[in-house]
Order: structure tokens, then C-alpha cells, then sequence
């Protein structure tokens, strides 16, 4: 029962104010209401439409909404997600285009577990489409993963990206985002050691807390003044009765959300009050822009509190990647041993999760890889998000990502379709 009643704790919080939005919207919106000239009862029912809305969305798991796309014949391919690999604690789903024959480029989109969803990459999803078979990582809410299922730490997640390459054979591009990069370079550099023919082609890292300690940012600042124990008792729980996985270990993903919203608070109660007066002039929509962006960044997930912690002591504490001293299943896994695999680092300058400096850390490690195998880009003005999802990604970083693909692959420049607006 340890850690459990301040996991429903905070569930119920969530719960009561998803229910005093949907009353408050409910009451001020009676139609008897109608011929009051009051301006609090429209504000009222606002306020209660996008406080619903908002708790509502943290416990909901946002969906690909990637219905089709446009081919070069100018004709609309439906988009199914089917799953290639299924495992207890995550998948490896494709993005089959209906009536399309394989594409030359095979594209596996190694999402973050950091607190939201693998649906965070929509975009980028929607952008590569066009021109590759997509696979993603789709990692599970660990709140719904009952504890007979064991332990989840960074080694269990190495060994799953490692599987998931070996699935998809030598000819895939693996592109990982943010958090997973330092372990997608270990996975790669096991595979190496281990299976070297079912080494990927290419590895594009984009973003990632290869070496911490190369650039300061409020995240290595954390990691550096927080011990291992104060961590525990401060950011794990156990997850409540009302979920499948109930009494394991987790550090929840209202707390990470708490953790994202004070970041930029004023920024976040800014947009949300604004949506509230928009709202109430009858300004919003359904899928105007505020709700497409919240709708994705409120969901949440819950990740093993093994996870988490393995995560701040082995990569941020001790930088096992970055002294490349890091070891999968009592086995040490040497990044020189990567000698084939074109790598690509990408860092957006104004990036202030992971600070440039370092994910570029991964070409250092790699001494037994040629110099006409690697390549760095820093997109300037980019933020974090920018780097995957945003104007910078579509316009610059996709098509020079394509083109790194295309070299790995010893194919010319190929015609690289628009970026979906997505």
C-alpha cells in the first residue's frame, strides 16, 4: 500500500476537476440562463468547456489520426496501424499504406518514453509517409501493465530496440527522438557486438541527452542536485486500484506533467486563459489550434519507476553512455564497435531540454566509424519540439535527413515529396 494513496490521491484531484468543469459548463449553459445579460455565466460555461477538456485529456490516450495520404498519382492511400511486434511494455507498429508497393526507404521512428505518448510524433510520422515505410516505437502506459509482467529499465528497453531492428532487417534507417537517442546508439552498438548483420543502414539521432553534461540545461541541473533517494521518495508511486497495474512501481505522468507546466507556467496559464475568453465569444473550435496542441501535450503516461530512476542514475548521474561504460545483460557494450552504420546527429540551437552539445556527443564515441559516415546539423532558432515536429523539421532537417538516408543507402538524391501540413 506504500506510495499507493497519493497515487489516488492525485487521480481524484484530476477527477474532481474534470467533474466541476463538466457542471459548471453544464449549469451556466441552461437555456433559462439565456436572457441574463450577466457576462460571468458565459465565462462560467467557458471556463468549465476547457477545464473539462483539460483534466479530461490526461488520462485519455490521443489517437494517430492519420487516416491517408496523398500519393503520386494523386490519389488518397488509406493509412492502417498494425502491429509487427507485440510486447508487454511496448510495440513496433507500421503505418501500411493501402495499394502501395514497399517504398526503397524503411524508416523506424524510435519514440521518447518521457512522460507522453509515442502519438507526440504524429507529424513526423505524417511528413515521412510520403516517402518511406514508417515503423514506430509505441510504448505502453505502464499504469495498465499488470505487475506479473516484471521489471522495465533502461537494459529491458535496450534489448526491445535491439529485437525490433533485428525484425525489420539491415536495410531500416532508424531515426530516434529526444530521450531515446543514448540507448538507441546502445542498441545499435549491441547489435553490433552481438548480430552485427542485423545492424541497421543508418542511424539519425536527433536531440538526445547523449552526454548530459555537455551543455548545462534546468533538466542536468535536476539530475545533478537531487540524490537517488530523495528521488524515490519524492517522484515514484504505485499505481492505484483503478488501473491493471495496480500496486506497480511508476512515476506517474501527472507528476511529469506538473513538472512540464512549471517549466513555463506563465507561458501555459497565458494560452489557457485565452482560451477560456475565445471560448466564451464563440471563437474556438473543436480542433483549433490551442486544443490540437494541449490535447497531445496533457496526455500522459505513466512510466516504471525502474525506468525512470535507471534513466537519471545511468545516463544523467554516472553518464554510462557518455564514458561509454555502459553494459546490457552483464554484457559491456562498446560504441566503437559501430563501424558500418552511417550516424547523423541533429541539435536545434535554442533547444533547451537537450542543449546542443549534447546529442553531437554520440560522433565522439564512435571510433571506429569513418568520418564520410558521420554528420552534424544545428538547426538555428529551433527549439526542442522544432527539431521533429515543427517548421524547422519540415522545411529543413526532413529533407536533409532523407538525403543522409539516401547517401547511407549509396542511392542518389531522390525526389523528396512536400512535408504534409500536418
Amino acid at each position: 500500500m506504500k506510495y499507493m494513496y497519493t497515487y489516488d490521491l492525485m487521480e481524484s484531484a484530476r477527477n474532481t476537476n474534470e467533474w466541476l468543469g463538466a457542471t459548471a459548463r453544464a449549469f451556466a449553459s441552461y437555456p433559462a440562463f439565456a436572457m441574463s445579460l450577466n457576462p460571468v455565466l458565459p465565462l462560467m460555461a467557458a471556463w468549465g468547456e476547457v477545464t473539462e477538456r483539460t483534466f479530461g485529456r490526461m488520462v485519455a490516450k490521443p489517437d494517430w489520426g492519420i487516416r491517408s495520404i496523398v500519393g503520386p498519382d494523386g490519389q488518397d492511400h488509406l493509412v492502417d496501424v498494425n502491429p509487427v511486434v507485440q510486447k508487454p511494455f511496448g510495440d513496433l507498429v507500421q503505418f501500411f499504406v493501402r495499394r502501395r508497393a514497399p517504398m526503397p526507404r524503411k524508416v523506424l521512428l524510435v519514440a521518447p518514453m518521457s512522460g507522453h505518448y509515442a502519438t507526440l510524433l504524429r507529424s513526423t510520422v505524417a511528413s515521412l509517409l510520403p516517402d518511406a515505410d514508417v515503423y514506430v516505437t509505441d510504448w505502453h502506459n505502464a499504469r495498465d501493465i499488470p505487475v506479473s509482467a516484471g521489471k522495465f529499465d533502461v537494459e529491458d528497453y535496450t534489448l526491445y530496440l535491439a529485437e525490433y531492428m533485428k525484425v525489420l532487417g539491415p536495410d531500416t534507417h532508424v531515426i530516434a527522438i529526444c530521450q531515446p537517442v543514448p540507448l538507441t546508439l546502445a542498441a545499435t552498438a549491441y547489435l553490433a557486438a552481438e548480430h552485427p548483420e542485423a545492424q541497421p543502414r543508418s542511424l539519425v539521432l536527433i536531440g538526445g541527452p547523449v552526454d548530459p553534461d555537455a551543455a548545462a540545461t534546468e533538466v542536468t541541473d535536476f539530475g545533478r542536485r537531487v540524490t537517488m533517494g530523495q528521488l524515490e521518495h519524492i517522484a515514484i508511486q504505485r499505481v492505484g486500484f483503478k488501473y491493471k497495474g495496480a500496486g506497480r512501481l511508476v512515476y506517474p505522468g501527472l507528476l511529469q506533467l506538473q513538472s512540464f507546466m512549471a517549466m513555463n507556467a506563465e507561458r501555459h496559464g497565458k494560452a489557457f486563459v485565452q482560451q477560456i475568453f475565445r471560448v466564451a465569444q464563440g471563437e474556438a473550435s473543436d480542433h483549433d489550434a490551442h486544443n490540437r496542441f494541449y490535447d497531445e501535450y496533457l496526455a500522459v503516461m505513466d512510466m516504471t519507476a525502474e525506468f525512470y530512476l535507471s534513466t537519471v542514475e545511468r545516463i544523467f548521474k554516472k553518464r554510462e553512455i557518455a564514458r561509454n561504460d555502459f553494459a546490457v545483460a552483464g554484457r559491456k557494450v562498446d560504441m566503437g564497435a559501430i563501424t558500418r552504420v552511417s550516424v547523423m546527429t541533429v541539435e536545434g540551437a535554442n533547444d533547451d531540454i537537450s542543449a546542443p552539445g549534447q546529442c553531437v556527443a554520440a560522433l565522439k564515441l564512435l571510433t571506429g566509424l569513418s568520418d564520410d559516415k558521420k554528420g552534424h546539423h544545428v538547426e538555428p532558432g529551433a527549439g526542442h519540439y522544432g527539431i521533429f515536429a515543427g517548421k524547422s523539421w519540415r522545411l529543413n532537417i526532413r529533407p536533409l535527413v532523407l538525403n543522409f538516408i539516401d547517401r547511407a543507402a549509396g542511392k542518389p538524391k531522390t525526389r523528396i515529396a512536400l512535408a504534409s501540413a500536418q
